[in-house]
């Protein structure tokens, strides 16, 4: 099976703006394609991954991908999915985060000469003649068909701002310059992003001629891949600083049962085959399923060591097998405790397994929270210093989300 038939069988290609001529560049390793990242934060997260993964896949089928960053849309935001105007971000944060990217990247796919790309759009949008930029670029697209496009829809009626207007032609103008300066020649992204990679194929028409070609293809992000991780982002983080590789696997062993086998055919190299014969796996083999899915993924980001540990981590909470000292742990500050102790909601809140007081007080009044295999139920349990030494105490919050805790 060669790439572009992969892809189809994998369910990850939504739209195309001319199948032909796409199938025959990527089957035949000759597309240069760029996938764009806005440096919103200072790590990818789980719905990047889908991108990720396709980017690597085509490397290996030996074509060229151009990861760009955007130091310059960053600036602006793209209003595509959002109700309301994006913060704006220093110079400083944002190419900051440019930096933790290409590192995060460097685990899917190889960078070096005649090898993959990094590139930020800070180097043209940046330094832009405001004049210049729309008479020559602003003068290709019509502000009737911008408004009809579905991303400036769904932000009409609570308003849009002219600064995220702008983020279309932006976007399309990025595909001109990266056609120009590197050979680009196909651009992927979201299905929420078609109108915008469109407007970036016909503003290189309009400017080189009917012969410059330029394709298109829209993945089946928002609709299937960011709904598998739709509290992905800001919550599930390819870092591990800020998801450990425990928590990463548990995240994908936790899926629903109707997404396990989508994950496994869009994010995982699996062979299609082997993913096809499990179309028939029902019950426990289900869970099976996200076993191997679960440790495909925490494999790819975060190496072998950490997956094998995940899992044994997991296997020693829920199998009653394994090691448990792979259980992840936190450790309680001197801070955290008041004339030597510290009470459960602190607890919650410093393990990481409730966002504030508030809601570790929810918690633990609907009956959601234990400590070492006990319900607790008074919010005002308090526990001495003692009780955290040798191995801590196993604190739980639902049946999914524990940690291990010691000072």
């Amino acid at each position: 099976m060669q790439i572009f038939e992969e892809l189809q069988a994998r369910g990850l290609l939504a739209q195309l703006t001319d199948e032909a001529q796409i199938r025959e560049l990527v089957n035949n390793g000759k597309a240069t394609f760029y996938i764009g990242f806005d440096p919103t934060a200072d790590s990818l997260h789980v719905g990047h991954f889908m991108a990720l993964c396709l980017m690597k896949r085509l490397q290996m089928a030996g074509n060229k991908p151009i990861a760009l960053v955007g130091g310059g849309t960053g600036m602006i935001g793209d209003p595509s999915g959002r109700s309301d105007l994006r913060s704006m971000m220093t110079t400083e944060t944002i190419d900051h985060n440019c930096e933790c990217f290409k590192k995060q990247m460097s685990r899917f796919i190889e960078f070096g000469e005649g090898k993959a790309m990094m590139v930020n759009n800070a180097e043209w949008l940046r330094d832009l003649n405001y004049i210049e930029f729309i008479r020559d670029i602003g003068v290709q697209f019509s502000v009737n068909n911008m408004l009809r496009a579905e991303c400036y829809k769904q932000r009409m009626e609570k308003g849009l701002s002219f600064l995220e207007f702008n983020y279309m032609i932006m976007q399309s103008y990025d595909f001109l310059c990266l056609y120009q300066k590197y050979g680009c020649n196909m651009q992927f992204g979201g299905d929420d992003q078609w109108s915008n990679m469109l407007g970036g194929t016909e503003l290189i028409r309009r400017k080189l001629g009917k012969d410059a070609y330029a394709m298109t293809i829209t993945l089946l992000l928002n609709s299937e891949g960011k709904k598998m991780g739709k509290t992905a982002k800001g919550a599930v983080w390819l870092d591990p600083d800020k998801t450990t590789p425990y928590d990463f696997y548990q995240y994908w062993r936790n899926v629903g049962d109707a997404d396990v086998l989508k994950c496994l055919r869009m994010l995982t190299f699996l062979p299609v085959e082997q993913i096809d014969e499990m179309d028939q796996w029902e019950g426990s083999k289900l869970n099976e399923a996200k076993e191997i899915l679960a440790r495909e993924l925490t494999t790819l980001v975060h190496g072998s060591d950490e997956a094998k540990k995940a899992e044994a981590g997991a296997k020693a909470l829920f199998a009653g097998g394994g090691d448990g000292a792979q259980i992840p742990s936190v450790s309680l500050k001197e801070e955290d405790f008041r004339d030597g102790q510290v009470d459960i909601l602190q607890i919650l809140v410093s393990a990481g397994l409730c966002p504030s007081r508030s809601e570790a007080r929810r918690a633990v009044e609907q009956g959601g929270v234990t400590v070492n295999d006990e319900k607790v139920t008074d919010v005002k349990t308090l526990y001495a210093k003692e009780a955290f030494g040798g191995d801590g105490i196993l604190v739980k919050r639902g049946k999914k989300s524990f940690k291990k805790v010691v000072f």
